[in-house]
């Protein structure tokens, strides 16, 4: 190739853009990818000498010292670098020493027409010529020794009084308090230079004007890195030599502002600001990069974007996401988002639903998990979880009071396969799951739950796309229930709810009927429906649980266990209990527990269940209880 055959030339001419200004007199040079990231060649300038620059000891060598710069070094490295930096140049090589080094000329442009580099050091004083063996008839070091006689006359650069001991860094490699430092700039812009990019997503920035040399960490994001063998030998992961050059042609010793966010254990977390846009948004945008929950948090410029730009990314298959497939790309547009009426709220992260079409489904809300116990305590027969789980009960009153009854929006994030356990599995079985984000009125079911501290926000994998769609919303909803001690995350007293459970049991609810009937109208919430006129009614001011008959109907009754086998459900008995369900499942309902009367429930029910075809009356049933 072209670029092949100009890295093996000798005097070749020809241009080609100036990566990295290594010092004052010594460059890298690449030409345009193709294909991947084109090869580079190191110039050295000929004929001229600049300072060196500080080096830093090596870590496995104690013993030794750190060498600081020589006077003028750093002001020849960045005269050259705020020259020459992404622009394009055009050398001549002269000399080729047995060690490969290459020495020559380099001009600014694409023909050595251009502005002489050497010849701009010596005239600003930050070179000196080398003038041992000059060759009379060279008139290229002619002019250079004319150059540095002027710079000298006009006390340019070095050729000042007082030896450019002022001009000597002082570099600061280690910080003794990496979240102190962080801190102390208040997530301010610092201005600084790129002088390294590891891989696409960490840098090592010069920090101005203090020189701190830190390494940086994007906040968001990790690109593809360079796995390390035991041989010491580096493998790149797919498209890491890619990211990387991304990065570095667009940063590398540039002038940028760093945003300094975070350091967690002991790694900064930083936001690259360039005049032409942000480099952790770009790399989403080009499939060079994906996000990162751990630290997405932190990033100071707005965590949807960085969201947006992963899901360009993964909508044009680009890069690192070419085999991607979206969790839903099997469903059509109508699965996918949808309005249905809420009739069951189901351990305070789930719903069922009726469709449009008449059909009842079950949706799961993404990303989050209710309250819950660990442990052996749901084997106990006796465990009821909503009202024995801390905080379970005000969960799914939360949803009950916002949601139950309403039309919702529902948007399909995925579904999540069914699973299925084994003896040496701890993971119990689940079937598939069909999890969505849940909205009334603009608002977010699951973040206003989590904000309650009513639910915990499930972690994934990094590899794992299956996760709620408003994600972020949902940690920073978790972040401020932490922080203000909202519910599971409070130090206060866990809330008790000692409820007697006096549905099953004959003698309890002969015990408690005369108390309830003095008690007049109770306030009640319907909690089970058993068939389209026997209830479970949950009544809160008396804090029990009882069976509820309605007084002068009679349903068809479903199939049951009965002591000689399965008895078969009576014709409508399904409908019955359906039409029961929509009318007051999980709605607050006031009831009148009497011997003659029928009650207020038993009359509205009566006549629409009558109605509808579902049911008988039994003008008897009026002198007989309606409480079991």
């Amino acid at each position: 190739t072209y670029l092949g055959f100009l890295l093996h030339s000798r005097n070749r001419q020809a241009p080609l853009n100036c990566k990295v200004v290594l010092s004052g007199c010594a460059i890298i040079v690449r030409g345009q990818p193709r294909g991947g990231p084109p090869p580079e060649r190191q110039i050295n300038l000929s004929n001229i000498r600049t300072g060196a620059l500080a080096r830093r000891a090596p870590q496995s060598q104690p013993d030794q010292k750190d060498t600081p710069d020589e006077p003028y070094a750093f002001q020849a490295r960045e005269f050259l670098r705020k020259m020459l930096i992404g622009k394009e140049v055009c050398f001549t090589v002269e000399v080729k020493t047995a060690l490969g080094r290459e020495y020559g000329m380099v001009y600014l442009g694409r023909d050595t027409t251009g502005e002489n580099i050497a010849e701009s050091l010596v005239n600003e004083g930050l070179a000196t010529v080398r003038r041992e063996g000059i060759r009379g008839n060279n008139p290229d070091q002619a002019r250079l020794c004319d150059l540095e006689d002027q710079a000298k006359a006009s006390k340019k650069g070095m050729w000042t009084e007082g030896g450019g001991t002022n001009t000597v860094r002082d570099l600061k490699y280690i910080i003794e308090n990496p979240r102190n430092f962080v801190d102390s700039m208040h997530q301010k812009p610092v201005n600084a230079v790129i002088e390294h990019v590891r891989d696409g997503s960490v840098v090592r920035a010069l920090l101005l004007p203090d020189y701190y040399l830190v390494t940086v960490m994007l906040s968001g994001v990790k690109c593809p890195t360079f796995k390390r063998e035991a041989d010491g030998t580096e493998s790149p992961e797919p498209f890491a030599a890619e990211a990387k050059f991304f990065t570095e042609s667009r940063l590398l010793q540039r002038d940028v502002q760093i945003i300094l966010e975070s350091c967690p254990n002991q790694v900064i977390l930083g936001t690259v600001l360039h005049p032409n846009g942000n480099i952790t948004e770009l790399l989403l945008k080009e499939g060079f990069a994906r996000c990162v929950d751990w630290s997405m948090a932190v990033y100071t410029q707005g965590a949807e974007k960085l969201r947006a730009g992963e899901k360009s990314a993964k909508e044009r298959k680009v890069r690192i996401w070419k085999d991607y497939v979206a969790p839903t790309a099997n469903m059509d547009q109508k699965d996918r988002q949808f309005v249905a009426k809420v009739m069951q709220v189901v351990n305070a992260d789930a719903v069922v639903v009726k469709l449009n079409s008449g059909e009842y489904k079950t949706i799961h809300l993404s990303s989050i998990r209710p309250p819950r116990i660990e442990g052996e305590v749901y084997k106990d027969k006796r465990f009821r979880p909503i009202y024995d789980i801390p905080y379970m009960f005000e969960a799914r009153e939360f949803m009950r009071k916002k949601i139950i009854g309403k039309k919702v929006n529902v948007t399909v994030d995925y579904i999540r396969a069914a699973t299925s356990s084994s003896e040496t599995s701890t993971i119990p079985a689940f079937a598939e799951r069909t999890c969505a984000t849940v909205t009334i009125g603009g608002i977010n079911i699951a973040e206003a739950l989590v904000s309650k501290g009513f639910a915990t926000v499930i972690r994934y994998r990094q590899d794992d796309d299956q996760r709620s769609s408003h994600y972020d919303e949902l940690l920073a909803a978790e972040a401020r229930a932490i922080k203000n001690g909202k519910g599971l995350h409070s130090k206060k007293e866990v809330p008790i709810h000692r409820v007697a459970d006096i549905s099953g049991e004959t003698q309890k609810a002969k015990q408690f009927l005369p108390f309830l009937q003095r008690a007049g109208r109770s306030e009640a919430v319907v909690e089970y429906v058993f068939s389209g006129s026997r209830l479970k009614l949950y009544m809160p001011k008396e804090t029990c649980l009882i069976t509820f008959l309605l007084a002068g109907i009679e349903c068809p009754r479903g199939s049951r266990n009965m002591p000689g086998g399965m008895q078969v459900a009576e014709p409508f008995s399904d409908e019955a209990m359906a039409f029961t369900k929509e009318l007051v499942l999980q709605r607050e309902v006031s009831s009148t527990l009497i011997l003659a009367p029928i009650s207020l429930i038993s009359v509205v029910l009566l006549a629409t269940a009558c109605l509808a075809g579902f049911a008988v009356g039994h003008i008897g049933s009026h002198s007989t209880s309606s409480f079991i």
